[in-house]
């Protein structure tokens, strides 16, 4: 039986059923689930939104290629999401619109505020939407036979039913079974490894448990073995720890200016419910990240060990493939290596002419040059087929990456097509739009959406890996939006000028920044040509700051905002007290 195409038709169709089950029926049920999902049940969706193919498929992947030095996109996005709980979601709901742009537009009582609040979230949606779609083709390239681009269309067909179909009520439920898909897939193969190589069936014990049947931890013994090999120490890093507090912040503070997770705090019924929805999010996350650094270790061990004849495998603990491929004229290599090598995401290049893989580090002390590649967004993947799992463990890890690609891009669906068709046409352009018409140009938004995602998810596979495309949209995030979003809440005294003045700030040269060193003349730069040495994944905290002070600046110099809109953002700090403001209540365009 084919387990992979087993798992995939059986949860796409539960997706598809509940979506038709969810079909939205107004623009209330299309942007916000008519307000009226149970805090644990958003809990679970916004987890599902918030996990996206970068946190299932590549993050332990970077932790495992990278060691500690990934522990930077783990701490970002956790911390992230705390600060965005606790500081932003209750007082966004109390506020009661159903998009951020809707907020910025009627926090700072200006239209054009509100266009360039959307273009802000269109840039963020779209750069982070290219990574989860690339995620979709990584998965269905391997394991369906289809090539990369293939597999994305496929991708794109799916979302597209549930996502145009539903909108946000259908989504919201889509979302509560691709976390259950999800979590038993990231976490059923990691007990199974932890068991066979520390004897320990709780993951985050067994990453610092002994080997089994030896007297040295799996962490040493993966440190010594990595070091043995000429890389970097596995407890090491190669960035500065400047730059690490840079990524750190941006992926952090880019959290908090996520669209398409802010908007799920809109779909409780009270600003209490928003609190308690962050709490349990919370919950269902950490079951997934504290869990990554001991899949990121166990398949770094497993690779090597699997590649290298002579990296540490005990019989007892881990069964190394032995049998190996040896077609005319080709050199050997392990099954699963055989397998992804036709997707072009790990190669083998034989240097030496001497049939014999060799995974080698730039220091490697018996002068060998490294002659395999392996791309970070597979270790998730492929460390079930390199540990001989059974073939349902490696279907349902292969459902469950898909999982988390598509829920993530459902959400960011949802906050392009309301950007389109609430916030630019019905509160800018065309006020006299009726509900039935708006809901229309929603699904028109969302299909188009879905279309330009796939084709920018086949150009982000030039760019980068998944989580690096998806860092890149937490640092236009956290430039452009989270200043706005936080003065909008914290200080009366902001205004529309500063509002505006403060986006621009953030998003041209961030974008500016990332395109040159990514795709443009600073391709080939190394870390001596960024500003303050700070990488691309980090500049979204150094502009942040520069937005921030703009903003300020600005609003100081230039008069104040009206009394009323003064008095709602005290107000909104007060949750269940909120006056009726006018521009804030009535639905009315606000007027520049």
């Amino acid at each position: 039986m084919d387990w992979t195409l087993f798992w995939v038709i059986a949860t796409f169709a539960t997706y598809i059923g509940i979506a038709i089950w969810a079909r939205a029926g107004s623009t209330n049920d299309f942007y916000v689930a008519g307000h009226g999902v149970h805090p644990v049940v958003n809990g679970m969706a916004t987890a599902a939104d918030w996990m996206s193919a970068a946190s299932f498929l590549s993050m332990a992947g970077l932790i495992a290629g990278m060691g500690y030095g990934g522990s930077v996109y783990l701490m970002g996005w956790t911390g992230g999401y705390v600060l965005l709980a606790l500081l932003l979601a209750p007082f966004l709901r109390e506020f009661g619109k159903f998009t951020v742009p809707d907020f910025v537009g009627d926090r700072y009582y200006s239209s054009t505020a509100r266009i360039v609040a959307v273009i802000c979230a269109l840039f963020v949606s779209f750069t982070y939407i290219a990574g989860q779609m690339s995620g979709v083709g990584i998965a269905f390239s391997r394991f369906l036979g289809v090539d990369f681009n293939t597999g994305i269309f496929f991708g794109m067909a799916i979302v597209f039913v549930y996502a145009v179909l539903g909108g946000m009520k259908g989504v919201t439920y889509t979302q509560v079974a691709q976390y259950v898909v999800l979590i038993f897939a990231y976490t059923v193969p990691v007990i199974f490894i932890s068991l066979m190589l520390t004897g320990n069936p709780v993951p985050q014990l067994g990453f610092i448990s002994n080997i089994k049947g030896d007297d040295i931890s799996m962490l040493q013994k993966l440190d010594e073995t990595v070091q043995g090999l000429g890389f970097t120490s596995y407890l090491a890093s190669t960035k500065t720890n400047f730059d690490i507090f840079c990524i750190t912040a941006a992926l952090m503070f880019g959290t908090a200016g996520l669209p398409h997770v802010i908007i799920r705090f809109f779909t409780v019924p009270r600003a209490a419910d928003a609190r308690l929805s962050a709490g349990w999010a919370l919950v269902f996350i950490a079951l997934l990240y504290t869990a990554a650094p001991a899949v990121g270790a166990f398949a770094r061990l497993n690779i090597i060990g699997s590649v290298n004849e002579t990296t540490y495998a005990p019989a007892e603990t881990y069964e190394v493939q032995s049998k190996l491929i040896r077609d005319a004229g080709e050199p050997p290599s392990p099954a699963w290596f055989a397998n992804w090598e036709k997707t072009g995401l790990v190669a083998f290049d034989d240097k030496n002419a001497d049939g014999q893989m060799q995974i080698r580090g730039p220091a490697a002390p018996d002068g060998l040059e490294n002659e395999v590649t392996i791309s970070n967004d597979i270790y998730v993947l492929a460390n079930p087929e390199i540990a001989q799992l059974p073939e349902w463990v490696i279907g349902l890890v292969v459902a469950g990456g898909l999982a988390a690609a598509l829920s993530t891009a459902a959400g960011l669906l949802m906050v392009i097509s309301s950007a389109i068709s609430h916030d630019l046409c019905r509160r800018t352009f065309f006020r006299n739009m009726s509900d039935k018409t708006e809901l229309r140009v929603a699904r028109l938004a969302a299909a188009g959406a879905v279309i330009a995602a796939g084709f920018m998810g086949i150009y982000s596979a030039e760019l980068a890996f998944v989580a690096q495309v998806v860092a890149f949209a937490f640092g236009l995030a956290a430039a452009s939006l989270f200043p706005v979003i936080l003065l909008g809440i914290f200080w009366k005294r902001m205004n529309r000028e500063g509002a505006i003045a403060s986006m621009l700030t953030g998003l041209i040269p961030t974008f500016a920044y990332i395109w040159h060193f990514k795709l443009g003349a600073g391709k080939a730069a190394t870390a001596q040509d960024w500003f303050l040495g700070v990488s691309p994944e980090g500049i979204g905290f150094v502009v942040m700051l520069l937005s921030m002070a703009v903003g300020v600046g600005v609003a100081l110099v230039t008069p104040p905002p009206p009394q009323d809109i003064q008095d709602l953002v005290e107000d909104i700090r007060i949750p269940g007290t909120r006056r009726s403001h006018g521009i804030a209540d009535s639905g009315m365009a606000p007027l520049d």
